[in-house]
């Protein structure tokens, strides 16, 4: 969805680009399902050679798509299409220096700046600084910390060294110690007291699991079903392939305090005070120490990536089971969906985001599923197409997205293949 996105985000920012974007549209409203390269030429580089629209595309986290075949594409096809639109710059940041390295190869006009190379003074110098004004922030604004003697010069040197140079440490740190309800002062001395969390270039993890911890310090240690809900939530979080707001998450999940259960992670968690506002993990890095069985040792916050899909497939198939159901917009016979003006209306009363979840990507999950969960996804599956096939079809229709159950199918026929050898064994799901 990037180039779409892209040419969306276009599209508001510069009028002209917006006309001849609507032309194109107006020509292909699908063009955003076509070919990468197809998308490039006719959302990018067509309207922009029509405007000549000088102008810079900041894209960042390069290295954070599913996995890299998608990054080598796209930068294939930047890489492609660059000569035709010279008024144009590209800014593009990354982690992965292979990634870089490749876009330098594909374009030789391209410039990289490498941030490892910045002297460490300077990087420490802007840490320092950061840990300085939003600690004093916090001092101004909590009455139980007395700014004359906090935050003190020490706490500012140990800080400062803990962060290696990584300001996703100082950021997670500010939020930790900002969280409302507990004493800063004594959240600073649990950081200051934890041995050191830069390794190798990664936040290591004491920081995530001293706040993992707090969140969960006045709960039985012994309470499997909070911690179980605890790692399903977090888990569904970092894999589910559109980000989802609490309620959705509660729909889906069927667990009805997420809210409660989210609360206390506010500083690793992006959790909006809309409750329909889409929930994020605030850095990469906390997905990497969650499914790490190494860093994160412990078992009440370790995901597994398979077991997680599994949980998140089984709750799709579940909430489709329940939910779907012919005619389920209420609509009169013989309708056409372009004659009905309150569809949207219609959609979100009936259907619902946590539905349209399920329908749109109940078979992404699956394809994530290992062979261990194998029989008990089987029967879901089967029960699925025996109860609710032609019901999802008319929710994908109904929300102008069946190239998603072409997609499913194929996935389902991919992994029925994957899991028995033999293509023989897959049933005909289509009869």
């Amino acid at each position: 969805m990037i180039l779409p996105t892209l040419s969306f985000q276009l599209a508001l920012r510069y009028p002209s680009f917006r006309q001849e974007l609507l032309r194109v549209l107006r020509a292909n409203p699908y063009v955003g399902r076509e070919a990468l390269s197809s998308q490039m030429e006719k959302l990018i580089v067509g309207p922009f050679q029509a405007t000549q629209i000088p102008t810079l595309i900041i894209i960042d986290a390069l290295d954070e798509c599913r996995g890299k075949e998608p990054t080598s594409t796209l930068l294939s096809v930047f890489s492609h299409y660059m000569d035709k639109i010279p008024l144009i710059k590209f800014f593009i940041t990354a982690c992965s220096e292979p990634q870089i390295d490749q876009l330098r190869s594909l374009l030789p006009i391209t410039e990289v700046f490498n941030l490892s190379e910045v002297p460490h003074p300077s990087v420490e110098r802007d840490i320092r600084l950061f840990f300085e004004t939003k600690l004093s922030d916090i001092a101004r604004t909590q009455s139980d910390v007395s700014m004359e003697d906090w935050p003190s010069t020490h706490h500012i040197n140990v800080l400062s060294k803990k962060a290696g140079g990584l300001f996703i440490y100082a950021s997670t740190v500010i939020k930790f110690i900002a969280s409302q309800h507990y004493s800063p002062d004594k959240r600073l001395e649990l950081i200051i007291n934890l041995p050191n969390t830069f390794h190798e270039g990664r936040l290591h993890d004491p920081i995530y699991s001293q706040i993992l911890e707090q969140a969960v310090n006045n709960v039985d240690v012994d309470n499997e079903d909070f911690h179980s809900c605890l790692r399903i939530v977090l888990g569904a979080i970092s894999l589910v392939f559109s980000p989802l707001s609490v309620k959705t998450l509660s729909d889906l999940l069927r667990i009805s305090d997420i809210s409660t259960t989210l609360y206390p992670l506010n500083s690793l968690l992006l959790i909006p005070t809309d409750e329909a506002a889409p929930v994020h993990i605030l850095h990469k890095s906390l997905f990497d120490f969650l499914t790490d069985p190494v860093q994160c040792g412990d078992k009440w916050f370790f995901v597994d990536i398979s077991a997680c899909h599994t949980e998140l497939l089984l709750s799709c198939l579940s909430l489709m089971k329940e939910k779907l159901k012919r005619n389920i917009c209420n609509l009169d016979d013989y309708t056409l969906l372009s004659e009905i003006r309150d569809l949207p209306a219609r959609q979100e009363h009936y259907i619902g985001d946590a539905l349209k979840y399920a329908c749109y990507f109940w078979a992404n999950h699956l394809m994530e599923v290992s062979s261990s969960s194998t029989e008990e996804v089987k029967k879901a599956v089967d029960n699925f197409f025996e109860t609710c096939f032609l019901y999802w079809i008319e929710v994908l229709c109904l929300t102008g997205n069946l190239s998603a159950g072409v997609h499913a199918l194929g996935n389902v026929q991919q992994w029925y293949i994957l899991v028995s050898g033999n293509q023989k064994n897959y049933k005909n799901l289509y009869s």
